[in-house]
């Protein structure tokens, strides 16, 4: 009786064709990266820009200035509900915490930053920022990691 190999023997178009699959999904990776990062300063970007206008050098803002729920008034009908209050204030606070924009870690995404601004403990903060990025954590991890 003849005993049959199930060996599968490669062509050159089955190397070809890993390859372009490599190549494919390493750009789209690329890409969503890109564009995660690109958001991250974009709300970097705003931060820095209303803490400049309403804090204007000061500590704190002057009461009754209300630029940002005004700004976000302005912004919403436009760009959608990523631009409430609530997002305006965050963007102002990651500023805050994160006032050079060369330090900024390109391996994570605006919810990832959202999650370590939420963090008061510095130290904590990093060391949260750090695995994220050690591990490559995706915002849903990051935040697993923070509710234990």
């Amino acid at each position: 009786m003849k005993k049959e190999t199930n060996l599968m023997t490669f062509t050159p178009i089955d190397s070809l064709y890993q390859d372009a699959c490599q190549i494919i999904e390493t750009a789209r990776s690329n890409a969503v990266r890109s564009v995660d990062f690109c958001r991250v300063q974009m709300y970097w970007n705003l931060g820095k820009r209303i803490f400049e206008e309403e804090q204007q050098g000061k500590e704190r803002a002057d009461y009754g200035t209300y630029l940002i729920k005004n700004l976000s008034t302005r912004l919403k009908p436009d760009y959608g509900s990523g631009f409430g209050p609530r997002q305006l204030e965050r963007a102002r606070a990651f500023y805050r915490l994160y006032p050079i924009a060369d330090a900024l870690r390109t391996q994570l995404n605006w919810g990832q930053y959202k999650l370590l601004t939420a963090i008061a403990d510095p130290d904590k903060r990093e060391y949260y920022e750090l695995e994220s990025v050690n591990n490559a954590w995706t915002a849903r991890e990051t935040e697993r990691k923070l509710i234990r």
